[in-house]
């Protein structure tokens, strides 16, 4: 019989306040939390790569919730500059839940796809404000999603030694609009 109060929900969500603590997600780190043996986590999740793709899961639900919220009844440049700072502001606060973001959902997860498919389209609605769909938006999602992860990337692992990171942060959301404006005319 489960643990009383423990649910995968439950696990879900003390493996990603570990994560988001810069600790190993492992089973045992997990079941040490929750106070339990590893083999009561088995009751809830299939292992730790089940575990992994739970908590990817669920962060990319929250990044997508967020910037959903950031970005309601805003479209084009201004959608844009919420959505990125939504999405610096999240990737701070949540460290670990934010790595798990980062790598496609793996085919046979329905959740993640979900989960990775409204993120994506939150961008696209930002995008539509530009006039950018199919393929546009597609390759601009990817270079809006480039820019941004390597700022919060380069931040996070304190890669900015000078000063001024948010007057750079600013800079960086003015030329994501101004390229965006002239995505359509941008040729290879």
């Amino acid at each position: 019989m489960p643990r009383a109060g423990l649910s995968e929900d439950r696990v879900v969500e003390e493996a990603t306040h570990l994560a988001d603590e810069g600790g190993a997600v492992t089973l045992v780190e997990v079941a040490r939390r929750l106070g339990v043996q590893v083999p009561s986590l088995y009751k809830h999740v299939d292992g730790a790569d089940a575990l992994q793709a739970l908590v990817a899961a669920r962060a990319k639900r929250e990044l997508a919730d967020t910037l959903a919220r950031a970005t309601v009844g805003k479209s084009g440049p201004s959608a844009v500059d919420a959505l990125a700072r939504a999405y610096r502001t999240w990737a701070d606060e949540h460290p670990g839940s934010y790595a798990s973001t980062l790598r496609a959902p793996s085919v046979d997860n329905a959740a993640e796809i979900a989960a990775s498919d409204k993120a994506v389209g939150v961008l696209f609605d930002a995008l539509a404000g530009f006039g950018l769909h199919g393929d546009d938006a597609i390759d601009a999602t990817r270079y809006c999603r480039a820019v941004l992860h390597g700022f919060v990337a380069l931040e996070a692992a304190n890669g900015f030694g000078l000063p001024g990171v948010d007057r750079t942060f600013e800079k960086l959301i003015t030329a994501l609009q101004l390229t965006l404006t002239h995505w359509p005319s941008l040729t290879i």
